[in-house]
């Protein structure tokens, strides 16, 4: 069975401790196919997770992730765990 490149993970409805929880297990569980972990946090609730995710995952915190960038919209973060060049 191969794995998905990119995991989705929605932590809508979660506290802060649960989502950062459930997003650092999705990291540690991804594959070597998967490049992405697309969390989706919503927006027009709050920016609390939002805010937490890219505090952090992002400045070389966490060894698998490459780098933390924005979505497509303001409520999802893309955790990139390896870059496709």
């Amino acid at each position: 069975m191969l794995s998905e490149p990119i995991i989705t993970i929605d932590v809508h409805g979660m506290t802060v401790d649960k989502a950062l929880d459930a997003i650092r297990k999705k990291v540690n569980t991804a594959g070597s196919a998967v490049y992405e972990v697309r969390v989706i946090h919503g927006f027009h609730g709050g920016t609390r997770i939002r805010s937490a995710v890219r505090e952090e995952f992002g400045y070389g915190r966490e060894p698998k992730i490459r780098r933390v960038q924005p979505g497509d919209n303001e409520g999802i973060t893309r955790l990139i765990l390896k870059e496709l060049y």
